[in-house]
């Protein structure tokens, strides 16, 4: 649930929160309250206005994962927001707990996404394949616990559920993510995907920006991940 506190960044042009697992980003078929409304609601009490509040979704993350969402406050900078995310100018990373730890330790990955609309799960091809997308990320071995692995991902393209397939693909599913081959999950029913932070220039001043979401609160592997990662 959406508290001021879950505000990283904000100016009169962009805000960054740091969603908890389980929360959606944008409103769905389901009708449940969403963090876009949520903000916005805020938005229009703290400061009084009296007519509708302009919250522009700039890139969403998975209902599961936690950490940094990126909204724009004005339309010119969803516009100039927008433009960055299709030509690739904002820098996403992700950090993942992983079941194994990947072999290599650190590389790139290229597959073709195919998604499935009816089970809302995609599958990572090697080949590509008919209405499948070219998916790539970065990744490396931050660190590592007697069961479990820190990834840390940075993502090249934005396909649905990308993180989530390609890392199960080599054999890493990540923590939690029953859909994509963890082995149980976990006790709040998210998984163990955090979108770390976000770099870029600021639409307005241009000016670099690189705003880093904790870790969510009160769980000790996540925990113990953010002191010992490298």
């Amino acid at each position: 649930m959406f508290s001021p506190d879950d505000i990283l960044y904000e100016d009169n042009h962009l805000l960054v929160v740091n969603k908890h697992a389980g929360d959606l980003v944008q409103p769905d078929p389901s009708g449940e309250p969403a963090l876009e409304d949520r903000i916005k609601a805020y938005i229009k009490t703290r400061d009084g206005k009296p007519g509708a509040v302009f919250l522009g979704v700039v890139h969403r993350i998975d209902r599961p994962v936690s950490g940094a969402v990126l909204f724009a406050k004005t339309s010119k900078a969803l516009t100039r927001l927008n433009e960055m995310i299709r030509t690739g100018e904002i820098r996403k990373i992700y950090w993942a707990v992983t079941e194994q730890r990947p072999d290599p330790e650190q590389g790139e990955l290229n597959h073709y996404i195919l998604r499935d609309g009816k089970s809302n799960r995609s599958r990572a091809c090697d080949a590509p394949k008919p209405e499948a997308k070219a998916a790539r990320l970065r990744y490396r071995t931050a660190a590592a616990s007697a069961r479990y692995t820190l990834v840390e991902v940075e993502l090249l393209t934005g396909r649905h559920h990308q993180i989530r397939a390609q890392l199960s693909k080599i054999g890493c599913p990540i923590k939690g993510d029953l859909k994509y081959g963890a082995k149980r999950s976990n006790p709040d029913g998210g998984i163990s995907l955090h979108s770390r932070s976000v770099t870029f220039l600021h639409p307005v001043r241009r000016e670099p920006l690189t705003v880093t979401a904790p870790v969510p609160e009160g769980d000790n592997l996540w925990d113990f991940f953010a002191g010992a990662a490298r």
